[in-house]
């Protein structure tokens, strides 16, 4: 288990104070002029260094991020800060932004540093009322300090501004996201130009998640050594992990990477409803990824590369357990129709693809289907895969593609069971 001494979020929990006072007591803003000092590149080569993956569900290393904006550019840059965080399940960013706010203000700061940008956007989820009103109370303190703002004391003009959604999954997608902001209708834009070219307003842009940021003044202060120490090779630091569904105590806690799945779940959420055998299936990083089955959970690291291996992912780490009381075919036909709803039709694969695959999945629910109908849904999954401008095509098929992997069986169970109702009630 990760030591009490070796946390960045020092109140996940909203304990202590949330404000400014209070962050500076756990060591928030510490020798943040020293770090702007070293200059823009010793910035990027230490969260290089660190070997820091995106905590937003892609896990692209971010100090390479960082190194593709432009040096000399006469188009200002930005720094956009994803708070959207609607994937189902997830909800870690929410604490950092109502409890450890000043730490995402450092953060940005620093990133915006080093990428040679003046402004930084947040963008917020539109049903995270609360969490804005504690971003932006973090926000207005840190004006008033002098800590950001034109003339702050830390040498490097910068301002922040907290931007609300409306409510839409798609602004999770770093381009729509984008659009969004400019006042457009949230749908993605076709790459390249990639944001660090062409991105917020035409200008140099990078897009880094809530928790990608708010570690980088740790990692500073402490050294990439110690970070890198942490978790597993190529997967290293901490990590907000958040365990939801048939556990006895959910929670959202910060852990090394690649803690055993099943440590994560008995030391901090009192085990799985019903004692560990009674676990059927686990989605290990939201909605979007495929589930994993109860026989490879055992030993499951929960890291990019491990959860890779069994044909799954980290994504956000938004961990959704399942015990034997759950009908694995209609917790999908669920997500299936969230993307069915959410899809913002620009593709045709994805606009066409999730409403098919959801229909069919309602069927297989009830067994009213036909068994080579799963072949066809796990086709038509392959189709939407891989052809859509974002990745919502990808979040929308893998679910179904995990279901068909490893509960087929029950499918067919649940076609025969139908049609031997069926058959009795006619004769």
């Amino acid at each position: 288990m990760l030591a009490d001494k070796d946390r960045i979020f020092r109140n996940l929990y909203g304990f202590h104070d949330a404000s400014l006072k209070g962050a500076l007591k756990r060591g928030a803003w510490d020798g943040t002029k020293l770090f702007i000092d070293k200059g823009h590149d010793w910035i990027i080569n230490e969260v290089k260094a660190s070997g820091l993956r995106g905590r937003g569900g892609a896990g692209f290393p971010t100090g390479l991020k960082w190194s593709f904006m432009p040096k000399a550019d006469p188009r200002p840059s930005y720094l956009v800060i994803n708070g959207d965080e609607s994937e189902p399940g997830s909800c870690k960013d929410r604490e950092i932004l109502r409890h450890d706010a000043h730490l995402l203000l450092e953060g940005a700061l620093i990133a915006s540093f080093a990428m040679r940008a003046h402004t930084c956007y947040i963008y917020l989820r539109g049903e995270y009322i609360r969490e804005r009103e504690a971003l932006q109370r973090a926000v207005d303190e840190a004006y008033e300090a002098r800590l950001i703002g034109k003339n702050n004391v830390h040498g490097w003009d910068f301002d922040v501004y907290v931007h609300h959604g409306a409510g839409a999954y798609i602004c999770g997608e770093e381009t729509a996201l984008l659009e969004s902001l400019e006042g457009k209708k949230g749908q993605p834009r076709l790459k390249p130009p990639f944001p660090a070219n062409v991105g917020l307003y035409g200008a140099p842009t990078t897009i880094n998640n809530v928790e990608s940021i708010a570690v980088v003044p740790d990692i500073l202060r402490r050294g990439p050594t110690w970070f890198s120490g942490l978790g597993k090779p190529n997967n290293t630091g901490t990590k907000l992990f958040q365990i939801s569904g048939h556990v006895e105590r959910p929670c959202v806690v910060e852990e090394e990477m690649g803690i055993p799945l099943r440590d994560l779940i008995e030391k901090h959420c009192g085990g799985v409803r019903g004692g560990w055998k009674n676990l059927l299936a686990v989605i290990p990083g939201g909605s979007s990824v495929p589930l994993v089955p109860a026989e490879l959970c055992d030993d499951l690291g929960m890291d990019f590369d491990s959860l890779q291996k069994v044909k799954s992912g980290l994504g956000t780490a938004a961990v959704i357990v399942m015990d034997k009381s759950a009908d694995p075919i209609k917790a999908i036909a669920r997500i299936s129709y969230f993307y069915k709803h959410e899809s913002c039709g620009q593709c045709t694969p994805c606009r066409e693809g999730t409403g098919w695959m959801w229909r069919v999945l309602e069927r297989m629910a009830e067994g009213h289907a036909e068994k080579h109908e799963i072949d066809l849904l796990f086709e038509v999954s392959k189709q939407v895969e891989g052809h859509t401008i974002c990745a919502l095509g990808d979040a929308a098929a893998w679910p179904v593609q995990g279901l068909i992997r490893h509960f087929r069986p029950l499918i067919e169970a649940r076609i025969d069971q139908y049609q031997r109702a069926h058959r009795d009630a006619a004769e």
